[in-house]
């Protein structure tokens, strides 16, 4: 990397420290916003290195929460960003009245418009191989310059270590300076953080995004993400594998916040 390259890196991080960050629950979320998370991510995919990005909801926070290993991971991250509405309002709560909702699926998008515009080859980990198919088929639809450089879907078990080296090798070769992971929380952040000191790549962990960008999954109406029932619009499509995570995580988020907030208030900070 150039010593312009390096010097635009660090002006980029200053700025991005400047807007602020906080801790909910613990956990580590950035003030951020669209413009701010590309323009870092773009920073970061020249400098040979790897980089995590998180979107961060109510879920993993509640993950971290819970398991001090994980909120190792979540600490670690680069970029935690506000994915969920519950999280923008607790940011503003505690101090961040500028705080802005950057969500997976919409970042994942402007990331691949700024990787399309400037030749920056990208790749995809995660999920089912025909979601994965789709999901690039409709990028590149839409961003027709976009260059996919990786795609591979793992299987749903724990890898060999000659299956491991063998995807270090693959994503090392392929010559790309982004990979999105949709491995699911905690999954996903767990392997982006302990690959990171082995791949010289920006690592963006976005979930389901792959489901809601390939069209196998529904996107909630944006009202409903703007009222923060998203996860309520999840739970009706399916609610057979949320219902636990919704009726334990969402209850005590509100509690343990609250109890933030209010301590928050007596500290006289509010």
């Amino acid at each position: 990397m150039s010593s312009v390259e390096a010097t635009r890196a660090r002006t980029i991080d200053s700025l991005a420290a400047q807007r602020g960050q906080r801790q909910i629950l613990g956990t580590r979320v950035d003030v951020t916003s669209y413009d701010d998370a590309v323009e870092r991510i773009a920073g970061w995919a020249g400098e040979c290195r790897g980089r995590v990005v998180c979107v961060c909801s109510v879920h993993p926070v509640m993950v971290a929460s819970d398991d001090s290993t994980f909120l190792t991971v979540m600490s670690a991250a680069d970029l935690v960003t506000p994915d969920g509405m519950p999280l923008v309002w607790a940011l503003r709560l505690l101090g961040a009245p500028q705080a802005t909702r950057v969500y997976g699926p919409d970042l994942t998008q402007a990331v691949c418009a700024w990787a399309a515009a400037n030749g920056v080859a990208v790749g995809f980990y995660g999920s089912r191989p025909i979601v994965v198919e789709r999901l690039i088929a409709n990028l590149q639809r839409r961003y027709s310059s976009l260059q996919i450089g990786y795609r591979h879907s793992p299987p749903f078990r724990a890898l060999t270590e000659d299956e491991r080296n063998a995807e270090l090798r693959a994503i090392r070769e392929s010559g790309i300076h982004v990979l999105f992971v949709g491995l699911g929380c905690p999954k996903q952040e767990r392997w982006m953080f302990e690959r990171r000191d082995e791949l010289d790549v920006v690592m963006l962990g976005v979930g389901a995004a792959f489901d809601y960008l390939a069209g196998t999954l529904p996107r909630p109406p944006v009202w409903m993400q703007r009222a923060g029932l998203e996860w309520f619009f999840r739970l009706l499509i399916e609610p057979r594998r949320l219902w636990r995570r919704y009726l334990s995580n969402n209850p005590r988020f509100l509690l343990r916040f609250a109890r933030q907030y209010l301590a928050y208030r007596l500290d006289g900070r509010g």
